[in-house]
């Protein structure tokens, strides 16, 4: 309407089509038309006063005449429309047009035909969210670069990116992974990071903070609830499919992708989380934001008094797990054995795991506490958990054997020794059974027998019983009256002599 109302000034001026022409406001031919209708409304006198842009427009701008080509789309214009509003892409509607409708016709009338419908659609709008000093963070992981895992592998680290809504001041911390102990201790060094705790935080639905995601009602996981009560914030998680909702940290991840990793080399992950933490300081936090326009460490100056204070006692982050009691009395974490009692066997149990200790329940009921185990395989057992029997076999070990033949007397010491300290088989079993004697027989029957096996050269767990089950222990043993010609043999030399001696003593 601007337009037109410089030429009707012109016109009345007395300019000519080629004089407004040459001046590019308006064409030789459109400003003949202009003129024709100005002409007949009487606007071309200069008394009159010039129309409104009402009338102007109705006069002037009337709509252009529908081109004469028509879509060879346009007969499914309907159709193509619903499945537009039920968000199919333009690529499955012409295919879907030519399967299921014989369309012929190109893919470009079909876009054609699309841009149209989506022309006379609203567009989208959105409203942008502000926060307060203080009252929250949006939490996300990023993709990071591949690094040398110390198991000598190859792996994928995870970048986890705390953003302070107000400030728009990050944490940044590279893992190896999403588990939930990484996630809860993420989150420890966070707070110490910012010397505070925001309100709220705004996260997605990860399996290690969300475990049923829901948009009305979603089920926290139970370690990152007690988390969350331990550290005194409060958990806003996204409705699903949503992540619009924590943009602000999405874009803080995008903006670490773009800036910090590229053209960077890291020898591990050591070195990768030193130089994000300088980069955070130096670089990021001092730069001009695009949306607040200022420095976000300026800014976490004046949001780090509206934070709240860390507890005065840190919270002992524990990670919950559901474990089987297997028929040894153990369950296993991790690839380490802990032991419980053994009237649980077959139960599932609640497992709780810190860095420093493992603790087992009975649904609400506290079973026993045992410290981390540090290596695959290694099991940590309370002896008291076995079953009785089991208790007693390993109670009786070799100590147990030594200090029980000391009890019994020298005899009974002197072959359970000789027992022990066999060379070839293990005897352990043979001494415990030597000293369960005691029970039916006593400590005194016990010690003749030892010694009347020990006299006959035969220590043996055999001897001993069939001595104290014949009652040989309480007979008494005769002397061997041997005479004294026979004290020393006669053709009985050592080695040494036969070749000591003259040769007519050795031929006597």
């Amino acid at each position: 309407m601007f337009q037109y109302r410089q030429v009707l000034v012109r016109l009345r001026a007395g300019d000519s089509e080629r004089d407004i022409a040459r001046s590019g406001l308006m064409g030789r031919e459109k400003a003949a038309k202009v003129r024709l209708v100005a002409a007949e409304r009487g606007w071309l006198d200069a008394a009159v006063e010039l129309p409104d842009d009402a009338t102007l427009a109705s006069a002037l701008g009337a709509p252009r005449l529908p081109s004469s080509c028509t879509s060879s789309a346009a007969p499914w214009r309907e159709l193509v429309a619903q499945w537009l509003a039920a968000g199919v892409q333009g690529k499955a509607i012409h295919a879907a047009l030519c399967r299921q409708h014989g369309y012929s016709g190109s893919y470009s009338s079909v876009y054609r035909l699309i841009v149209a419908l989506r022309g006379k659609q609203p567009a989208p709008t959105t409203v942008r969210l502000s926060f307060e000093p203080g009252e929250a963070a949006q939490v996300d992981f990023g993709a990071g670069p591949v690094l040398e895992h110390p198991n000598g592998q190859s792996r994928r680290t995870w970048a986890f990116v705390m953003t302070l809504c107000s400030s728009r001041h990050q944490y940044v911390e590279f893992v190896w992974d999403q588990s939930v102990a990484t996630w809860l201790g993420c989150h420890r060094r966070a707070f110490e990071w910012f010397a505070g705790v925001p309100v709220r935080l705004i996260i997605d639905n990860a399996k290690c903070a969300i475990t049923r995601a829901c948009a009305k009602d979603p089920t926290v996981q139970r370690a990152y609830g007690a988390c969350a009560e331990g550290f005194g914030f409060k958990i806003d998680a996204c409705p699903p499919h949503d992540p619009q909702k924590k943009g602000i940290v999405e874009a803080g991840v995008k903006y670490l992708k773009g800036n910090f990793l590229p053209t960077r080399t890291f020898r591990d992950l050591a070195d990768l989380n030193a130089q994000a933490r300088a980069w955070v300081m130096q670089e990021a936090g001092i730069r001009l934001h695009g949306t607040t326009r200022a420095q976000p460490l300026a800014l976490f100056e004046l949001e780090r008094a509206w934070l709240r204070p860390l507890p005065d006692v840190v919270p002992d982050l524990g990670t919950w797990h559901r474990v089987g009691v297997h028929r040894d009395c153990h369950v296993q974490f991790e690839r380490v054995l802990y032991s419980a009692p053994f009237a649980l066997a077959g139960k599932t149990l609640w497992l709780r795991a810190t860095d420093a200790a493992v603790a087992l329940f009975d649904e609400h009921r506290h079973v026993v506490t045992h410290p981390r185990g540090q290596r695959p395989g290694q099991r940590v057992t309370v002896r008291d958990h076995l079953p009785p029997q089991a208790q007693a076999f390993f109670a009786h070990d070799r100590d147990w054997c030594t200090a029980q033949a000391s009890k019994v007397g020298p005899g009974c010491q002197r072959l359970i020794e000789h027992l022990l300290n066999d060379r070839i088989v293990e005897q352990l079993r043979a001494a415990q059974g030597v000293l369960h004697l005691l029970r039916p027989y006593g400590a005194q029957r016990l010690e003749k027998a030892c010694q009347r096996a020990l006299a006959h050269d035969s220590p043996f767990y055999r001897t001993v019983k069939t001595i104290l089950a014949t009652g040989a222990d309480q007979c008494v043993s005769a002397g061997v009256d041997t005479p004294a010609v026979y004290a020393k043999a006669r053709w009985a030399r050592d080695a040494a002599s036969l070749f000591t001696q003259p040769q007519q003593d050795l031929l006597q």
